[in-house]
């Protein structure tokens, strides 16, 4: 009487079980962006910080120990500049 679509049990016949999955698919649509959206905010800030993400805190903290070491007198002048090079080298 009203148009194709209504016949009583609900737009399209869908009833109480298409709405809820209808819900539960938008719900999911949402969820999907939002974890796009945090891994993408998340990967441009680890851009901006070190460059490299995870591998910028090894060198670092590998300098800071050859600093502490060169400090200590454990390594003399020469070991020191030439691990320093070395470290420099594969960042």
């Amino acid at each position: 009487m009203w148009g194709h679509g209504w016949n009583g049990m609900g737009w399209m016949g869908m009833g109480w079980g298409g709405w809820i999955m209808m819900i539960v698919i938008v719900l999911t649509v949402w969820a999907v962006v939002a974890v796009v959206g945090i891994a993408l905010f998340r990967g441009l800030r680890t851009r901006e910080v070190g460059g490299r993400g995870a591998t910028a805190a090894p060198n670092s903290d590998a300098g800071r120990l050859l600093d502490e070491r060169f400090a200590r007198g454990e390594i003399d002048s020469d070991e020191y500049t030439a691990r320093r090079e070395t470290l420099r080298a594969s960042r």
